[in-house]
């Protein structure tokens, strides 16, 4: 299949494909025209990709699972041919997510706050109200 195909299959976009082959995480022949070509094994390598971006790993993370990448995506976490160090790289990246998680969560009482200090001081805003809309924003 050519890359609009692979393209339309997965979701992601042509320029996205041609990234990821450039850092090694996809693979295409060439036809006789020069044109990109892939198989099957590509739409579950890039849906695979694309996951793992959305799970917060980077492109550099993703390289340490490239022997996992041709899985069918429902099985990609089942994969037991990932080099060491794979646990490693996941713990690593949770560890990053979660300093950021507490590093908004701090963003958001700042944030509160001020809201708070400036409804304070006007007699139309109503400072429990603000406070119940932030704390319904809160995730739990």
């Amino acid at each position: 299949m050519q890359i609009g195909e692979l393209a339309r299959r997965t979701g992601a976009s042509r320029r996205s494909i041609r990234y990821y082959e450039q850092r090694g995480l996809l693979e295409a022949a060439r036809t006789g025209k020069g044109w990109r070509a892939y198989d099957e094994r590509s739409v579950h390598r890039v849906m695979n990709v694309r996951a793992l971006l959305g799970a917060g790993l980077t492109v550099d993370d993703i390289g340490h699972v490239v022997p996992c990448l041709d899985m069918k995506t429902e099985d990609f976490l089942a994969c037991r041919d990932s080099p060491d160090g794979v646990l490693a790289m996941y713990e690593g990246r949770l560890a990053a997510v979660e300093e950021k998680a507490a590093e908004l969560e701090r963003y958001r009482a700042e944030l509160v706050e001020r809201i708070a200090t400036l409804r304070a001081g006007r007699p139309d805003g109503d400072l429990g109200e603000v406070l119940r809309r932030a704390e319904a924003a809160s995730p739990a």
